[in-house]
């Protein structure tokens, strides 16, 4: 077959001709359509011209165990109104049926859908919360100022707490707690049917929140993590012992020290200011101060101790801190040395001015000998054990000299001037902030061994209770 030569010539190729495409003016898409998609760090590139834009917020993570692609919330989020901003509203279900065991309108989760709206998974808000709160009496007594924080920034929130024996004691002067129970959260080694039985009481409460203030390990962690709270918070070890704790808690603090006492008034002031955390529309929340209630079965307890001690209403002085192996002295785990033998307060109270009437107060009955002995048979001489008496005798009292003890925090929560010995300024300035606001007036010993304190200084500085003998 023989081509025509001027049909195909040398620079012609037998490939078919390109088609005009049939739209030429191509309409712009707005990208606006499109959902943007973050970008991650560790992606490779096609191409050195792709450039993804970067998303990424600089918001606090949560905790970094959990997710460590989680930047916290979006700054840029629009909640609509089902996920209505502000504090939480006030549980407005009928009360408990009383006369049923199951209660009324308590469904466990997962049994009934929908019973408490999504706002409140979306907001966090808290209808139950439980503290688990390491230490004995002093260490208890100082955690109220963040259990009033919890029911100001979650209104209608029930507070449950779990303590020690020794401080459990201490919460007959709280109002805002539900139940206590008696567990020793410090226990290494506790009983495995105590443990077993707390996990299952813990577990079928259903709590929305649960704080601790023992420095967590993985077994503690455990512990909280095995309760089913949606947010497990608590301190942690500042050493390697933390290893693990942090994949089973929703938020952690680290601890400054192995023993968080050590702080002083303030030892909680890392949980404080992160329950008090600002919120999208609300503000933060200020930390109280620290407050105690006494019922009147207390009060009228006290008045017959005080009576039958030799003492009137309004007319004394509690002396409290005198050396003893009682458990019930009420130290505080973060001052070993804050009790003077009673060689001492009895020279102490020899400045005491006349028409006012020392009491001292034993935490044992075998310490009566030894006070009856040294500082006089007609001595007034009343046996206390609990904080919640501990506090009523102060309460009527015309004002408190004490050690590093309970005694000197209830003063101040009861508004009654105080004389409180230290063995140094440091620990003068931990335990009482801000002393002359609170009425309390401090003395530390200048040897930093609390038996070396000065008597004369003491006595000097009796004065303020005549100007509160006056007043009254």
């Amino acid at each position: 077959m023989i081509m025509n030569s001027k049909l195909m010539g040398p620079s012609s190729t037998l490939l078919p001709k390109p088609v005009t495409p049939f739209l030429t003016n191509q309409c712009p898409i707005p990208s606006s359509r499109f959902a943007k998609l973050p970008s991650f760090p560790n992606m490779p590139e096609s191409g050195s011209s792709a450039r993804r834009p970067n998303f990424s917020t600089h918001a606090k993570k949560k905790n970094p165990w959990l997710d460590p692609f989680d930047d916290g919330e979006d700054p840029d989020m629009e909640y609509g109104s089902l996920f209505a901003d502000g504090k939480q509203e006030e549980d407005t279900r009928p009360p408990d049926n009383p006369d049923s065991p199951y209660g009324f309108l308590k469904f466990p989760m997962g049994y009934n859908v929908e019973v408490a709206p999504l706002g409140l998974k979306v907001r966090g808000d808290v209808r139950r919360c439980c503290c688990v709160v390491s230490g004995g009496v002093y260490e208890n007594l100082l955690f109220f100022p963040a259990i009033q924080l919890i029911k100001d920034r979650y209104p209608g929130v029930q507070v449950d707490v779990v303590a020690s024996p020794r401080g459990k004691q201490t919460y007959e002067l709280n109002k805002n707690v539900r139940w206590a129970d008696a567990y020793d959260p410090d226990d290494d080694f506790p009983e495995p049917a105590e443990y077993i039985d707390m996990i299952g009481l813990l577990k079928s409460r259903y709590y929305d929140m649960i704080l601790s203030t023992r420095l967590a390990g993985l077994g503690h962690a455990s512990f909280l993590f095995m309760t089913s709270a949606r947010d497990r918070v608590s301190y942690i070890y500042p050493n390697v012992n933390a290893a693990g704790a942090g994949l089973l808690l929703s938020e952690t603090f680290t601890a400054e020290s192995l023993n968080l006492s050590e702080g002083g008034y303030n030892m909680y002031h890392e949980m404080l200011d992160w329950l008090g955390r600002p919120f999208r529309s609300v503000p933060r929340t200020p930390v109280p101060p620290l407050k105690v209630s006494i019922s009147r079965k207390l009060k009228e307890l006290v008045e017959a101790k005080v009576k039958s001690a030799g003492a009137e209403k309004g007319k004394y002085i509690v002396i409290h801190g005198l050396e003893s192996d009682s458990k019930a002295s009420m130290q505080s785990k973060g001052d070993a040395d804050s009790l003077l033998p009673i060689g001492v307060w009895a020279e102490i109270a020899e400045g005491v001015s006349r028409g006012i009437k020392p009491v001292f107060v034993i935490p044992h009955e075998k310490e009566r000998e030894n006070v009856e002995e040294i500082v006089g048979e007609d001595t007034s001489i009343v046996f206390i054990t609990t904080p919640g008496q501990l506090a009523a005798l102060i309460n009527d009292s015309v004002g408190v000299i004490s050690t590093n003890t309970a005694a000197v925090q209830l003063a101040n929560a009861r508004k009654k001037p105080s004389i409180a010995l230290f063995g140094s300024e440091e620990k003068a300035k931990l335990f009482v902030p801000n002393a002359e606001e609170k009425k309390c007036f401090t003395i530390s010993s200048k040897t930093g061994k609390l038996a070396d304190i000065e008597v004369e200084t003491v006595k000097n500085s009796m004065q303020i209770f005549d100007v509160a003998l006056a007043l009254a």
